[in-house]
């Protein structure tokens, strides 16, 4: 894949240059901040963007608010956020949005080499790619009118799943149950939700994310 990094460490900015061309991928541009990463997109037209959700000047949301831009301008380019924190606000601002070629991850992730490029290969193949942490938190909504309290917990397992980008058959895989009871599960949780017509991958993931809580 053809990427573009952004993120003010120079150290994890290195490191994954690094990782990343030894995997076989073309790093076209490593910036430090939005502006620049902007002005690289706009140059480079890459296949993704590995972005830090903190950046320069105020290190708050200008890796957020340069990856909505880039979602915006050039919809072709994936975006992988990193983070420190699950920073609920700005992932569900990022997720409600069209959820194909999107991807949120904690940094710590990044350390589990296998899982930080295999959620880089989902976001570049078009699918979706959520840290199970931030789903986790995004899914831990207490209020009385949460949507989600009507799914028993196997259909909540399921809906952690996918909201994570794994198809029907890695759900199988991964909670040892048959691909079959799996779409039983996911019909169930689209009737629960008032969901029966969303179709397509990313989005179900998509139409799940818009019942989470900031």
């Amino acid at each position: 894949m053809r990427l573009i990094l952004a993120d003010d460490s120079i150290l994890l900015r290195e490191g994954l240059v690094r990782l990343l061309v030894e995997e076989g991928h073309e790093v076209l541009a490593a910036v430090g901040d939005g502006a620049a990463l902007l002005a690289a997109v706009a140059q480079e037209q890459p296949d993704v963007c590995v972005i830090d959700v903190r950046m320069p000047p105020t290190h708050t949301a200008e890796g957020l608010q340069a990856a909505l831009e880039i979602r915006a301008r050039w919809p072709e380019v994936g975006v992988l956020m990193l983070s420190q924190y699950v920073e609920k606000r700005y992932a569900t601002e990022l997720l409600t949005g069209e959820s194909a070629r999107v991807g949120y991850l904690l940094k710590d992730r990044v350390a589990q080499v296998g899982e930080f490029l295999d959620a880089l290969d989902r976001v570049g193949s078009g699918r979706a790619a959520f840290d199970p942490e931030v789903v986790r938190q995004l899914l831990a909504r207490t209020t009385h009118t949460d949507p989600l309290a009507r799914l028993t917990e196997r259909e909540r397992e399921v809906l952690r799943h996918m909201a994570q980008g794994h198809t029907n058959a890695s759900i199988s895989t991964a909670l040892h149950i048959s691909q079959s009871a799996v779409e039983k599960h996911v019909n169930a949780i689209f009737d629960k939700l008032d969901l029966s017509h969303t179709t397509g991958y990313s989005r179900r993931v998509l139409a799940i994310l818009r019942y989470l809580g900031s």
